[in-house]
């Protein structure tokens, strides 16, 4: 496994990241593996948030023995109140047995109304500062799926990271993720890929019991590993896996199959937008 800088931040994470939301409703016995698996490949960022059911109960006990060996990233919703937040916050330390986080985010902020509130008085993000101060968060950022959004967010605070959505369909398809990363890398911010194994919505319900909202490659094996090497091409930190365990066992599969080749080619590149056809489409609502 290769490691980079997370942006301004002291943390040097792995290419690929761990999405905590897989093992929510997991046995504690195949979390444990799960996530001794993920270490033993040279995993070291996790990433896990309260809204993903009962994910934090179960990581918390899973990753404890690795916990100073790893970074842990955890997330609130950003129209809360300060003080909601900070319950939020003191709930998920102990859920996850630790005393710190190394990253906190805003999580997933899409309209203008919660980024406001976040940014008011009493809002979430004065309880995240006022964490930071007390040594209970080590770095702030926030998460974004929208560009106007993320734009903005990285105008109006100096986070240390952001995490967006670097995925070959929404690059190509709606423009989305080229002046995100501009823009961050002008502040020295770090940058967390989201969906680089997304293809789209589902279009007729969830299959084969796959547990994410969104579509994820796991019936083209070519075309995953041309989609995680595009978002690696890209300058990133880090790329979380899917919500689900077996799109983490392909991400590492296809990773060290590649690892001294993981950066998209121009006749790759080629042959990768000629899924969008096919492969593409809606993954969001069209961006405003």
């Amino acid at each position: 496994m290769k490691y980079r800088k997370l942006g301004k931040s002291n943390l040097n994470v792995s290419e690929i990241s761990f999405g905590g939301i897989m093992l929510m409703d997991t046995p504690e016995a195949e979390a444990e593996l799960i996530v001794k698996n993920a270490v033993k490949n040279g995993i070291n960022f996790f990433d896990v948030g309260p809204t993903y059911g009962n994910a934090q109960n179960i990581l918390g006990p899973a990753l404890k023995p690795y916990r100073d060996k790893v970074y842990l990233a955890n997330k609130t919703e950003p129209g809360q109140t300060k003080d909601q937040v900070r319950r939020d916050m003191e709930k998920s330390l102990e859920l996850l047995e630790t005393d710190y986080f190394d990253l906190y985010q805003l999580h997933e902020v899409t309209d203008e109304e919660a980024l406001n509130k976040a940014f008011a008085t009493g809002g979430a993000l004065e309880a995240i500062i006022e964490a930071r101060e007390e040594g209970l968060v080590k770095n702030i950022g926030f998460s974004a799926h929208k560009e106007w959004a993320a734009l903005k967010l990285i105008e109006s605070f100096d986070f240390d990271t952001v995490m967006f959505p670097i995925n070959w369909n929404y690059w190509f398809n709606y423009d989305q993720g080229p002046e995100v990363i501009k823009k961050a890398r002008e502040k020295e911010m770090g940058i967390i890929a989201i969906k680089a194994l997304a293809q789209k919505q589902w279009e007729s319900g969830r299959q084969d019991n796959y547990n994410t909202w969104y579509k994820p490659i796991y019936d083209n094996r070519g075309l995953a590993e041309l989609a995680l090497k595009f978002t690696l091409s890209q300058n990133m930190d880090t790329a979380v896996t899917p919500g689900d365990s077996r799109m983490l066992d392909l991400a590492l599969e296809i990773y060290q199959e590649n690892e001294e080749k993981m950066q998209i080619s121009e006749s790759e590149l080629k042959e990768l937008k000629s899924f969008l056809d096919s492969h593409g489409g809606k993954l969001y609502p069209i961006p405003k």
